[in-house]
């Protein structure tokens, strides 16, 4: 089923294309769509998933592979990761690769036809590769903007021929400028993120962590820890719960919320742990208010996803990171550690030693938590959207 958010009629001003392979790109298009809504004047924006209009077989190995792959063959996703970023646009593999996609995304193509929009916003390569050929042929005359989603730059983001290249930071930018994109279409945004994260400095949100630690049955007094992912490499998140409650020592009288969000297994585990945990542990299944959970929150514990970061940064909250996938999110994680924002746990030990650690250090999260606020970029659609508009 398509993900669209607003219903396409006749030239649109702005269609955002993603790909559900993982969340992160959806969310950011989910983002540009929500910011585009709120421009003065408005901006009439379809969200489409591109994942909705392809072949059901390619659609299968192109998102249900992908994950397969990363939780259950990190080391050969690595592996892969590192071959295609030296493989060149132009090599005979990609361009084989290039026109499998094609012939699985005839949908995809009409759709983009029919909405006939002003300007095109791809938060994945995959539908800015298809339109790039559309572009080459004269089947489409709208300029397409590829925004990248991590802090890092692989080969498969340098698509040629686009309007422009929406960047996390100024060294991805340079990145590339670099590998051979034109400098006057590089620009630096940062990533998209709801307009949830990009208010934190409103009044109403000065008293936001206490009010949804009382929503929530949390004592405002005591430090609370969001929790919100799991891996091969930490262990899966009611485990990883319950070996965080079981620390001792100085500052670890901290209370958890745990996001399972739509493992309903897992949340029905931490729903068990916090009945025997009262007042330490609130279990939370799947939540359009990820925002509100990370403003309660004095440390957030989650993989380094592009978008689940930019959405820490713009909150200014200081990170603890686990099970990072081979490639990107490894890449995402050097950010941050460079930049004193986060720690990383590479194993189970290591994830309680550093939350005790943490706990029992609050100068230390006072510091990651200004360096993640230095980072952060919360009007970042705003900013996409005023580049690719030229408002």
């Amino acid at each position: 089923m398509s993900q669209i958010d607003r219903t396409p009629t006749a030239s649109q001003e702005l269609l955002i294309l993603s790909v559900s392979a993982g969340n992160g790109h959806v969310r950011a298009a989910q983002a540009l769509a929500a910011a585009a809504g709120a421009l003065q004047p408005a901006c009439q924006a379809t969200h489409v998933d591109a994942m909705a209009h392809v072949a059901a077989g390619f659609r299968k190995v192109y998102t249900d592979w992908y994950i397969q792959l990363v939780n259950r063959a990190p080391e050969l996703w690595s592996y892969l990761h590192q071959k295609t970023d030296e493989t060149p646009h132009s090599a005979t593999s990609q361009r084989l690769r290039r026109a499998i996609e094609r012939v699985s995304a005839g949908d995809l193509l009409r759709e983009v036809r029919k909405v006939r929009p002003r300007a095109i916003v791809c938060t994945h390569f995959l539908p800015a590769e298809l339109l790039m050929r559309e572009q080459q042929k004269g089947r489409l005359d709208a300029p397409i903007w590829l925004q990248v989603t991590d802090y890092d730059l692989h080969n498969m983001w340098l698509v040629p021929g686009m309007a422009g290249y929406l960047a996390a930071t100024e060294e991805v930018a340079f990145r590339m400028r670099a590998r051979g994109l034109p400098a006057d279409r590089v620009h630096v945004t940062g990533i998209p993120v709801m307009p949830g994260f990009s208010q934190p400095q409103a009044p109403e949100l000065a008293r936001e962590p206490n009010v949804t630690r009382l929503g929530l049955g949390l004592d405002p007094a005591r430090r609370v820890i969001l929790m919100a992912s799991g891996g091969a490499g930490v262990g899966d998140l009611p485990s990883m719960v319950e070996q965080v409650l079981a620390l001792q020592g100085p500052g670890c009288d901290f209370q958890v919320i745990a996001v399972a969000g739509r493992n309903e297994a897992a949340h029905t585990a931490l729903q068990a742990l916090a009945q025997r945990m009262p007042g330490r542990l609130v279990a939370i299944g799947f939540t359009q208010e990820m925002e509100r959970l990370m403003a309660a929150a004095d440390l957030v514990v989650t993989k380094p996803g592009g978008l689940t970061i930019s959405e820490c940064l713009a909150l200014g909250r200081p990170m603890l990171l686990v099970s990072p996938i081979p490639g990107q999110e490894e890449h995402n994680a050097g950010f941050l550690l460079e930049e004193g924002a986060a720690w990383l746990a590479y194993d189970a030990i290591g994830l309680g030693y550093k939350v005790a650690r943490l706990m029992a250090m609050p100068e230390k999260l006072a510091q990651m938590a200004a360096a993640s606020r230095a980072l952060g970029k919360p009007h970042a659609a705003r900013r996409v959207l005023e580049q690719v508009l030229g408002r």
